[in-house]
């Protein structure tokens, strides 16, 4: 059976953005290589339809801009599966819209044979996919920030089994969990 992985960044104080979604406090201390390892593992993404232009559109215009970009090129040939209760198609490389239950189209495809499956976000959407305890494994880039406020992905208690952390220089810590 194939795993649902998450990434993110968060901050100290367990927010994925600020209030409005702002997210200039996060920076890329890990580099690329660290989501391209990750990606690597996985042959889908799935997202929320509230990112999902902004991530499709982000994507396809860096590989247009610098067709060898790695980790571009990555985003753009993944399927990418968008779940949305309002629309029916999304336009962009490889993209599918899911508008059934959200559990029990997660787990369908969790029994596909494949490689995993990747899911960034949004807010919402992880919260959602947490909830209903779909995620196997929590990769956490933790950026060295208290918010104070935000948006958050973990709305009630959740306890999660460290596997491995790794600090990468002074800023930023990536750890993953998987569920205790």
């Amino acid at each position: 059976m194939r795993k649902l992985k998450l990434q993110v960044h968060i901050s100290l104080d367990g927010f994925i953005a600020g209030p409005n979604g702002e997210s200039e406090w996060v920076h890329t201390g890990s580099g690329q290589q660290p989501v391209i390892d990750l990606a690597d593992t996985c042959d889908t993404i799935l997202m929320g339809r509230k990112m999902a232009r902004d991530f499709i559109d982000h994507w396809e215009n860096v590989v247009a801009g610098d067709p060898e970009q790695p980790l571009a090129g990555r985003m753009v040939r993944m399927r990418k599966i968008v779940f949305s209760r309002t629309q029916t198609a999304i336009p962009g490389r490889n993209v599918e819209v899911a508008g059934g239950d959200l559990a029990t189209t997660v787990r369908a495809l969790k029994a596909e044979t494949g490689k995993d499956l990747l899911v960034y976000g949004g807010a919402g959407f992880v919260s959602n996919l947490i909830e209903l305890d779909l995620v196997d494994e929590y990769h956490l880039f933790v950026i060295p920030v208290a918010l104070g406020e935000g948006m958050r992905i973990f709305k009630t208690r959740k306890k999660l089994k460290l596997i491995r952390s790794v600090a990468v220089g002074h800023l930023e810590t990536i750890s993953t969990y998987v569920p205790a």
